[in-house]
């Protein structure tokens, strides 16, 4: 059996270069839900996010993503993506629709951004005309 080293304890490894991918966020109905995508996304080595609305982080949640990211917080989201379109950025939604792609093969371009939906309603109409692939 092979042995395993718990790497749980170990400093963080640095990435050679940030991670392109900025994560973007509509009005979300628990700021527990954000403080924990925060967090997640620290962890995949985001440093970007744009979150919308009245969004609070809890510390205590997102821990270290809470230093590590930094977070935009704007009013709504369909500006901002036009915006980062204007940039070159990729516009890919996390959802469930027809014609959506498996997110497990899905092959992100350089410059993306990850548009995450509100947690009952997903995402809305006006934002899943603006994306790119979902």
């Amino acid at each position: 059996m092979p042995d395993f080293v718990h790497l749980r304890h170990k400093p963080v490894v640095e990435l050679a270069e940030p991670r392109p991918l900025i994560v973007a966020l509509p009005p979300m109905q628990s700021n527990i839900n954000i403080s924990r995508i925060v967090r997640a996304a620290s962890c995949c080595g985001v440093r970007r996010m744009v979150v919308c609305g009245h969004a609070k982080i809890d510390r205590k949640i997102a821990r270290d993503g809470a230093d590590e990211i930094t977070i935009e917080v704007r009013r709504t989201l369909p500006p901002v993506l036009k915006q980062f379109r204007e940039e070159g950025y990729r516009l890919v939604g996390l959802e469930q629709t027809t014609n959506s792609q498996c997110l497990y093969d899905y092959r992100y371009e350089s410059r993306s951004v990850l548009v995450i939906g509100h947690e009952r309603q997903g995402l809305t109409e006006d934002v899943l005309q603006l994306l790119d692939d979902v």
